[in-house]
């Protein structure tokens, strides 16, 4: 039976992984595989930090709704009459049978199991052959709220009633991502989420790991966007709630298609200068994005256990751009060339997730060109460290 890995040792430790990258080391393996430091890490990162859902235009309209997941929790993200978005519990104050799956439009939510009915503010409306027992009052009975803020478009949601916004910390990150427009760029809904072996952070260092791009991807599909271009800001606030790293391209207007150039309308904004790179930011623990000059790639990671995760794998276009002729072809066409590079990142992920399990793991360090994951780094041990500080003190 082994020891559980928390201790002062354990997170002193993590000092040396945001120390510049020069210097860094990696995490400790056990944050990718331990499940007591997974459920640490709930209440550090996950009961407290905003945790992207999906797209405001997914519960567009009055009654319009979807679910989702996260960290074991079932969410309903409705419109309400009103034309107010909300973000409920879909979890039935009765016996706890979900109210919501999957998605689409209604007046309201009913219990299948035993028909409680609930209003789409959430409250609790109906409860049959409910006469007889004593003390019973229906206004106890909602179902729970969460705290909801749209950013560019992305529903986020917070269980901590207390948590300072979202926007004001993204500001950085917002003047960045200004010219593709993003909240109001369009895109086909994902596919329904599968879930994925591995951790979320081994999925969310992946998507912004400037250095295997040139090794893993070599190939017509990637080599307009080397590792040696990238480059990392060294200017970002320290309460910021994202980071981000742009590679410069070979040449101007790239993307991932057989052609390597745009083949979607160009971003109206973008100047010539964001032409000619590719831009990766990211607002953990939740949302990565990749932007090319044509097209919008997002990831929402949905971690749902300590070495498990669903995510929502979708894209985003410039306004106007799904209604041109032969979108769907072009689209197809896009898909299978990202779909060839993703099969490889999660292979590797796959693969890394068995690698941290065994006795040899080791806190490796990182090259230049791993800038990102340093900065993941940063936004992470902070966290860690509070919340094992505050444990303690409660202890005493």
């Amino acid at each position: 039976m082994k020891n559980s890995v928390l201790n002062d040792a354990f997170f002193k430790g993590f000092e040396s992984s945001i120390l510049p990258v020069e210097e860094a080391e990696t995490l400790p393996p056990e944050c990718y595989t331990d499940a007591d430091f997974y459920e640490f890490e709930k209440e550090a990162i996950f009961n407290h930090e905003w945790l992207c859902l999906g797209r405001e235009e997914w519960a567009k309209n009055p009654g319009d709704y979807f679910t989702s997941s996260i960290i074991g929790e079932p969410i309903v993200v409705v419109r309400n009459s009103d034309g107010v978005l909300k973000a409920l519990s879909s979890v039935c104050q009765h016996r706890a049978m979900l109210v919501a799956e999957g998605s689409g439009n209604t007046r309201g939510f009913v219990c299948p199991y035993h028909h409680w009915s609930y209003s789409l503010d959430g409250k609790l409306v109906g409860a049959p052959a409910m006469s007889k027992t004593c003390n019973f009052d229906k206004s106890r009975f909602s179902l729970p709220e969460l705290k909801l803020e749209v950013w560019l478009g992305f529903v986020f949601i917070n269980f901590d009633h207390d948590a300072a916004p979202l926007a004001p910390r993204l500001e950085v990150i917002a003047d960045l991502l200004e010219p593709y427009d993003i909240a109001t760029a369009t895109g086909p809904r994902p596919e329904p989420s599968e879930q994925y072996q591995w951790n979320w952070k081994v999925m969310f260092e992946n998507n912004n790991d400037g250095y295997h791009a040139s090794r893993l991807h070599g190939g017509p599909l990637h080599d307009f966007v080397p590792s040696g271009l990238a480059a990392f800001p060294t200017d970002l606030p320290a309460d910021t709630a994202g980071y981000y790293r742009t590679n410069a391209t070979l040449h101007p207007d790239a993307a991932f298609n057989p052609t390597q150039k745009a083949v979607f309308p160009i971003f109206p904004k973008l100047t010539d200068e964001g032409r000619k790179q590719v831009l990766f930011a990211n607002m953990p623990p939740t949302l990565s994005l990749v932007m090319t000059t044509d097209s919008v790639i997002y990831l929402i990671l949905r971690a749902d256990g300590p070495e498990t995760l669903e995510m929502d794998f979708g894209s985003l276009y410039a306004p106007g751009a799904m209604e041109e002729p032969g979108f769907d072809l072009k689209l197809a066409m896009c898909d299978a060339a990202v779909g060839n590079i993703v099969d490889q990142d999660w292979h590797v992920d796959e693969l890394v997730q068995v690698g941290l399990r065994s006795r040899f793991a080791t806190r490796g360090r990182y090259s230049w060109q791993e800038g990102a994951q340093q900065e993941l780094n940063s936004w992470l041990v902070p966290r860690y460290r509070a919340c094992w500080d505050q444990l303690n003190k409660s202890k005493n």
